[in-house]
């Protein structure tokens, strides 16, 4: 069972917002914001996809190219 930390983990690794989430999933971002607040239980199936969506994004980080920091293209 996700918690709502975990939630606000997750959304921070994935660089998403609540409103983000909210439009995702075509919910009210009251809704997102109550399973952040832990007023609500975060469904199995939203917990699941966004630890799933997390996850990937943490294992993507580790094949980020490095060096290209403050590159810009010179034309010649």
């Amino acid at each position: 069972m996700m918690t709502s930390e975990r939630l606000e983990r997750c959304l921070s690794v994935i660089r998403w917002t609540p409103n983000t989430l909210a439009r995702y999933f075509g919910c009210d971002v009251s809704l997102v914001r109550a399973w952040l607040d832990g007023q609500f239980k975060i469904p199995a199936d939203v917990g699941s996809w966004v630890e799933a969506v997390a996850q990937a994004h943490e294992a993507a980080e580790t094949l980020k190219p490095k060096g290209l920091s403050g590159k810009r293209l010179r034309l010649q």
